[in-house]
Formats: structure tokens, sequence, C-alpha cells
């Protein structure tokens, strides 16, 4: 039986309601978080809540804390028996009437949910999206918005083109980030990663990368993708070898794979 943790409760997943009057189901008003547990206990949290904060304070919407997040996901971990796992936590808007203006005083909803796994490296092929922008001086693009269309829009032109993902362009034509995770590249200067001022979100995986300074920033323009000497998608969940860009192989990097595996995998 898969269990949920649901508005401060756990009970089974076949019987958790959520109202036909939420917001985050009627509008996608809402955040979320997908996090990495291991050995019962979740990865990087303060990290993952201080986004979620931060996508809060865009919004105007109230966030569960971090100690109720950490309590939440080990009672819902203990009680699927899981000690690594994938966690993903949704708030919600909660109810709210008619119309694009949220209620003043309105109760968010949400929920926490756990299925097994861990962090995964694999390979992937790419193509870069003729449909979907990101707008990076939009504030939509610095949060984990429920509202996923664009990516899901992207991801399906990535399959009707024989790809697994789709590498997103911003408004100045320079590479952001691909649908669900960021990009790494290896050029002469080392490994990068586009800014978040140009539309990149800014993943957890990432930050790490960043802070054990094994990346940089640096604005990637379509071009460099096809003379580096190595692309990846990194997020929370997994490391991904780009293959082939837009049809054209990309070179092996083993030993840069191992090091970023290396320092995804870490917990601390």
């Amino acid at each position: 039986m898969m269990f949920v943790w649901l508005n401060g409760a756990i009970c089974a997943q076949h019987e958790a309601r959520i109202s036909p009057a939420d917001r985050g189901f009627t509008l996608g008003d809402g955040l979320f978080e997908t996090m990495r547990a291991v050995g019962g206990q979740v990865v990087h949290l303060p990290r993952h809540m201080a986004r979620l904060a931060a996508g809060g304070s865009v919004l105007g919407l109230t966030v569960p804390t971090e100690e109720c997040v950490e309590q939440a996901a080990k009672a819902l971990l203990s009680v699927c028996g899981l000690e690594d796992a994938v966690l993903r936590l949704t708030v919600a808007r909660g109810e709210g009437p008619r119309g694009l203006l949220p209620p003043v005083h309105g109760q968010p909803t949400v929920l926490l949910t756990a299925v097994p796994g861990e962090f995964a490296v694999s390979s992937v092929r790419v193509i870069t999206s003729r449909l979907i922008r990101r707008d990076e001086a939009s504030p939509l693009s610095y949060i984990k918005s429920l509202n996923y269309l664009p990516g899901i829009l992207a991801r399906r032109e990535a399959e009707q083109a024989g790809a697994q993902d789709a590498l997103l362009l911003n408004t100045q034509g320079r590479v952001a980030e691909s649908t669900i995770s960021n990009l790494v590249l290896a050029t002469d200067a080392g490994l990068v990663t586009p800014p978040a001022a140009e539309g990149a979100l800014a993943g957890i995986a990432r930050l790490r990368l960043l802070e054990k300074g094994v990346v940089q920033e640096a604005p990637v323009h379509p071009a460099a993708l096809h003379c580096a000497r190595g692309v990846w998608l990194v997020n929370s969940l997994s490391l991904r070898v780009v293959q082939c860009v837009d049809g054209q192989q990309m070179p092996d990097a083993d030993e840069q794979t191992a090091r970023l595996a290396d320092c995804l995998r870490q917990v601390a």
C-alpha cells in the first residue's frame, strides 16, 4: 500500500483527497520541490527549503517550515519502509473562488510523497527546442512552479525528434537549461553552467557544483555546445551525459563525468 503525507497527516494514497476548487489544480498556483532521501534523511533539505521560501515570497504563498518538512519526511519514509527515496513536496494555494486573485486568507494544501529511488547516471540525446524560450526577465524563471506546460511541450518536441530532452534558449538566444535539469559543459576555460540571470533555475545540484568549485558560471551560446569537450544535465536526482545535441555526437569525457557524479552523490 502506498502512503502520502497530506496537510499534517499520513494516509493511504487512495484515500487522499484534494478539493476540486484547489488553485493548484485549477490554475497551477503553487510550488514544488523534488528531493532525495538517503538513509532515511533528506539530502540538502535546508537548500531546498530556502528555494521554496524564496518562491513563496514571489507568489505571496505561505510554505511549511523546514522542521515541519523534516518531520513529515521522517514519518512518511518510516511508514513506507524506505531508506533511499525520491520525495516530492507540493505546496498549492488551496481553495479559492473563481478568478485570478488568490483569497486573502487562504489555507495552502501541502502534500509530500515518497517512492523508492537513488541517484542515477545515464546518457541522453537532446535537441534545442524551437517552441519554448525561457524568459530570463520573468520572476517565474526563478521558482519551481506547478505550471510545467512549457517543459511538457518542449519534452514532447524532443520525443517527436527521437531525443529524451530539450535545451531551452532564453529571449537573447543563449542556452538557459533543459526541461528538468541544469546544463554543464566542458570548455577550454573549464566546466561552466549558465547563470541564473540567463533564465536557468537555481538548481540544488547546480548550487552544490558551484559551492565545490567544480563549475563556474558563464553565458552559453548555442555554438559553444557543438565545440564543447563534454555536455551534462544535472539535477538532484541524476547526472545525464549528453551523447548527442541536435544530431551531432558529443565527445566522451569520462574523467569529468566521474568527477561530477562523485560530487553530486555526496550528501554533505
